[in-house]
């Protein structure tokens, strides 16, 4: 009887042995494909004691693989880019939302999802990137450029270079601008983009900021965190870069430049909500917030937060105005979006 209750003793103590680590561990599916995140994981599994295991693919492929595991999902935490992203991975069901008065207090209302009817919230951005346009500085006045309306007008002309209009970072800007100017002008708008474009949408960001300085187009479209590259490389072509182009924050007398976002949430099937709860508010604290400001040239959410990044600093001359939308409804605008990208040709 005495090895009988030894046996279930110790039985009892490798369970509990075995579900403590269990708890312990957390499953990200991360559309984050930065190097320098890896510090960031690194300093998380050090303060906490819970081990990350991550599955990195792009957003995409996030999604689908979520839709295909369903319920039988390992992810506790999923990391997207883009506020369509976000957005459509709400309106997917892929997504718990979760009460956490540390993320309520720290993330601004207008870079989470929308609260659900008991107040809990879907997502929750933690970074944010401002999307800008650059110029040759021997051929464009700054003034000639300074709103992302002169995109379309006339006067620029066969300047315009971009990426694909469907890329989620421009379906979230045109998006933006739908929600500023009406559905009627934001075709427009879009129409006239085409009609200014020095070549037909190809490639990203930096090779739209290429494109400037080569001289194959005078203006272009990029998220901050490419020109912050560029910015902070020591290469003399990426120096040489930067002596010819110039870069504006639009719409600073109006709505404000358009911000976009990387953001979280916990998984619709997390079998470790605690931890992945725990997991994204360590991401809203100040080491995380400057992490993604100095790791990757990505502005923090959080309040309180200050920017130490030099490119940042030097590109913003101080700071610039934002625009306040909800990120939420930005996501929602791209279905009509594209629709209106198929009907003026914008590839």
């Amino acid at each position: 009887m005495k090895h009988t209750h030894l046996a279930l003793a110790t039985l009892i103590c490798i369970a509990s042995t075995a579900a403590l680590a269990q708890e312990q561990t957390l499953n990200i599916y991360s559309a984050r494909h930065y190097p320098t995140d890896e510090a960031m994981y690194a300093d998380f599994t050090k303060a906490t004691g819970i081990k990350l295991n991550r599955v990195d693919a792009d957003d995409a492929g996030i999604v689908a693989r979520l839709k295909a595991e369903g319920s039988a999902s390992a992810a506790d935490v999923i990391l997207l880019v883009d506020a369509s992203r976000l957005w459509r991975g709400e309106v997917d069901g892929l997504f718990q939302p979760v009460r956490s008065k540390i993320l309520e207090d720290a993330i601004p209302a207008n870079l989470r999802g929308k609260p659900t009817a008991s107040g809990e919230t879907p997502w929750f951005g933690f970074s944010t990137r401002a999307r800008v346009i650059v110029y040759d500085k021997s051929k464009v006045k700054k003034e000639d450029v300074d709103t992302y309306e002169e995109l379309g007008d006339p006067k620029n002309k066969g300047k315009l270079c971009i990426r694909s209009g469907s890329h989620p970072y421009n379906l979230s800007l045109f998006g933006s601008v739908t929600e500023h100017l009406g559905d009627a002008a934001a075709e427009q708008w879009l129409k006239g983009m085409v009609a200014n474009m020095a070549r037909s949408p190809k490639g990203g960001d930096t090779d739209q900021i290429k494109g400037v300085a080569s001289g194959e187009c005078a203006i272009a479209v990029t998220n901050t965190y490419y020109l912050a590259r560029i910015m902070r490389s020591s290469a003399k072509e990426d120096q040489a870069i930067m002596d010819r182009v110039g870069v504006v924050f639009p719409n600073q007398s109006s709505w404000g430049t358009h911000v976009n976002i990387a953001g979280g949430a916990v998984a619709r099937y997390a079998k470790n909500q605690s931890n992945a709860i725990k997991f994204l508010e360590y991401l809203a604290s100040a080491p995380a917030q400057e992490h993604f400001a100095n790791g990757n040239n990505e502005w923090p959410t959080a309040k309180g937060v200050k920017v130490t990044n030099t490119a940042l600093q030097a590109m913003t001359g101080g700071g610039f105005k934002s625009e306040t939308i909800p990120i939420s409804v930005v996501g929602m605008n791209q279905v009509k979006v594209q629709q209106m990208l198929d009907r003026v040709g914008f590839k």
